[in-house]
């Protein structure tokens, strides 16, 4: 399941001012104080395998691009 950013259709919408915003109006995603839509990654914008550990804000997939540099070791 795919997690697109609601703002790409603005350029699109840009001069018709009034179908902007009800777009926004029915499209906006609610503002969360607490849960898992709150997290996000970093890079890719993923709701889903999210570690939040030592502040990385990074998926599961995107922190395996990332861990060398970031100086985590793999072993085997």
């Amino acid at each position: 399941m795919s997690y697109s950013d609601y703002r790409k259709v603005f350029k699109q919408l840009k001069n018709k001012i009034n179908k902007l915003n009800k777009y926004k109006k029915h499209n906006a995603p609610k503002e969360r104080s607490c849960g898992i839509s709150r997290k996000r990654c970093r890079q890719c914008g993923r709701i889903r395998a999210h570690i939040s550990k030592y502040g990385l804000d990074l998926c599961r997939q995107c922190f395996r691009d990332v861990a060398v540099k970031l100086g985590f070791k793999k072993y085997n």
